[in-house]
């Protein structure tokens, strides 16, 4: 999880470095850059001839001017132009910070979303700070949240703890959609909720029926190494890649025991990718970076035979 103090220190490091770099991490990189960032691997529970491309769309933290209904806009139309067979959504779609002019509500950024086309449809998790910014859901300590509710009314579902079996010429796999894991961290502070996440990771898989295969939704990494190895793939955000990235070093991430989940490709008992993000949390800053829409590939096309 990206800690206020390391992206404190870390502006402040780029500050140090100069002021044009300092004015690149808030002016450029997360404002005017976009790219898109594509994977290829090679679960081993994927079959290898089952051909799927997955889009992906993580921490967009709709608010003007950072990331604007305008840009939401250009996303999806990029999005769209990747000809994915499913686009799927990692959560954290309100603003993460306060450095901002205005406050997107959800009804309007979830009708430019709404925008996304895919033959197998759209599919979007929660993330924490859409649990965080509703403060009825916080003091109930249950949802759903206020993004979520958008969502829906726009077409799109939403998965908690919760599955769906789709298929690809007639080829089925299982997406499961797992709740937020820091969903209640406010409410807990203040002995309102009984929970510290919604995820349930156990009930959501006991909801996968035959042998298909499973790719897992999960906005924060860090359940991947509870995951199965039923799951081929786990996709997930939230770390926004450590937001700013010197040398290969992310210092807004404090140090994680064990597996370091912040970025990129790993593999585990299962493949996992995480993905960088698109907008800002804490600070509108990012260093090295760069706002990215990920595209992955699962298997491989049969080759052509010449007769």
């Amino acid at each position: 999880m990206i800690n206020r103090r390391h992206l404190i220190r870390s502006i402040g490091g780029l500050s140090a470095l100069g002021v044009s770099t300092a004015a690149y991490g808030v002016g450029v990189e997360p404002v005017l850059r976009l790219r898109v960032t594509r994977y290829h691997p090679m679960p081993r529970q994927w079959p290898v001839d089952f051909l799927l491309k997955i889009a992906v769309i993580a921490d967009i933290h709709a608010c003007d001017p950072w990331m604007s209904l305008d840009r939401i806009e250009a996303i999806v139309e990029r999005t769209n132009a990747l000809n994915a067979d499913l686009i799927v959504l990692l959560g954290d779609y309100v603003a993460g910070h306060h450095h901002v002019t205005r406050i997107i509500p959800a009804g309007e950024w979830a009708a430019v979303l709404a925008g996304l086309k895919a033959p197998l449809g759209v599919h979007a998790v929660m993330g924490n700070h859409d649990y965080w910014d509703d403060k009825v859901v916080q003091r109930a300590g249950r949802g759903p949240t206020v993004a979520h509710r958008a969502l829906e009314a726009a077409g799109i579902p939403v998965y908690e703890n919760d599955v769906v079996r789709l298929a690809k010429d007639g080829r089925p796999f299982w997406l499961a959609g797992l709740g937020d894991q820091l969903a209640y961290a406010p409410s807990r502070r203040y002995g309102r909720a009984q929970r510290f996440g919604a995820d349930d990771l156990t009930a959501t898989l006991a909801k996968v029926a035959d042998d298909a295969p499973v790719i897992l939704l999960a906005h924060e990494p860090y359940i991947a190494t509870r995951v199965p190895a039923r799951i081929a793939l786990q996709l997930s955000g939230h770390t926004h890649g450590g937001q700013v990235r010197l040398f290969g070093w992310s210092p807004a991430i404090p140090p994680q025991p064990g597996v370091p989940l912040v970025y990129g490709h790993l593999r585990l008992k299962c493949d996992v990718i995480i993905s960088g993000g698109l907008g800002c949390s804490i600070m509108p800053v990012r260093v090295g970076v760069p706002p990215e829409i990920v595209e992955v590939t699962l298997g491989r096309a049969p080759a052509a035979t010449v007769t």
